[in-house]
């Protein structure tokens, strides 16, 4: 009975952040890259790249450029700003000509899906290498 209040109370919690505007199983943001990136460990050529989330977990999301042939999943944590974004946007890490898709943000919500840091992106932190951010518009679709 115990485990079963714990469960309910959690539910309870957890309810209006599931409610807050999010990406949905069916929205797409598209967003015309004029670089090349990476995601965690994988390399996505400059073009049209489309982030969606690839199921019913929200944390899940799927990065594509269908253009270059290139899509992998990558799990996501889904952190909170005091401020919602008033734009549809993919936030870079940019190291000199090296860019690391760090997170993506949705119009009108609260909620920021950041990426986790690949090999590469880590390793130039670690050399001290000046870091910038570079955040491109994207269109819901």
């Amino acid at each position: 009975m115990k485990y079963a209040a714990r469960i309910l109370t959690l539910v309870v919690m957890m309810t209006p952040l599931l409610a807050s505007a999010q990406l949905t199983s069916n929205q797409k943001l598209a967003a015309d890259v004029p670089f090349q990136f990476r995601v965690g460990n994988t390399l996505i050529p400059a073009g049209k790249c489309i982030v969606q989330r690839a199921g019913v977990d929200p944390r899940t999301l799927v990065i594509l450029n269908s253009s270059a042939g290139a899509s992998l999943f990558s799990s996501s944590t889904m952190g909170n700003v005091k401020e919602a974004s008033k734009t549809n946007a993919m936030v870079f890490h940019k190291y000199g000509n090296r860019y690391f898709l760090a997170g993506v943000k949705v119009e009108g919500s609260n909620i920021v899906y950041k990426l986790p840091e690949g090999r590469a992106e880590a390793e130039l932190r670690a050399q001290n290498i000046p870091a910038g951010e570079e955040t491109l518009l994207a269109m819901l679709q």
